[in-house]
Order: structure tokens, then C-alpha cells, then sequence
């Protein structure tokens, strides 16, 4: 259970940093969402862009079976490694958008 706990911890402390840098546009909020009930986690563009509407996550994490699972990262950062960093196995981190052939020539858990 306190690994669990730390894993959301980790977890929000790392969309709380990204969600603090500015997403450059004015009118486009950024924002947190963290299901800690359900361990879903993240982070959203929200606003108008001229006359086109932004809506859509940059990232996404889940927590399943004790596992980080990166669904969706839309940044360049690697941060399955700021994880790592963090204090998270990488046997403890699947990276979601690949497919579970791709995964497994990775040095993380393949699900």
C-alpha cells in the first residue's frame, strides 16, 4: 500500500511541475486531473486558439496492478526516465503507447 501511495505521489508531482510551465498561448488553460480513486492521472490543454478550440491531454497516466502505466505523453520529455529519477522501477513502469511486441525490447515492464 505505501508503494501505491508514493506511485501517486510521484505521479502528481510530476503533472503539478508540467501543468506550472505556461502553455504559451493565451485563452489555452492547463490543467490537473488526478482520479486518485480510480488512479487516473492528467494533465489537459483547455481554451481557444484564434477561433479554433484546444481541447485534449498531453499526458496521461494510469496506476494498474501496481504498475505506472504511460498512456499518453505529447511532450518531447522522457518522463518514464524523470520517474526512474523519482524513485520508480522500471520494471514498475509500462509505457502504455507502445504495443506490447514493441515494449518488450524496452528496459521497462512489458504490462
Amino acid at each position: 500500500m505505501a508503494k501505491l501511495e508514493e506511485y501517486r505521489d510521484y505521479i502528481q508531482q510530476l503533472l503539478t511541475k508540467y501543468a506550472a510551465r505556461d502553455s504559451g498561448e493565451d485563452g489555452v488553460e492547463v490543467q490537473t486531473i488526478f482520479d486518485t480513486k480510480h488512479d487516473h492521472y492528467q494533465l489537459s490543454y483547455v481554451g481557444w486558439r484564434n477561433r479554433r478550440r484546444v481541447f485534449g491531454p498531453v499526458m496521461h497516466l494510469d496506476i494498474k496492478n501496481g504498475k505506472i502505466w504511460i498512456q499518453w505523453n505529447g511532450t518531447e520529455n522522457d518522463i518514464a526516465m524523470e520517474l526512474v529519477e523519482m524513485g520508480v522501477a522500471k520494471e514498475d513502469i509500462v509505457l502504455g503507447f507502445h504495443t506490447p511486441y514493441v515494449r518488450s525490447f524496452t528496459d521497462f515492464a512489458v504490462g
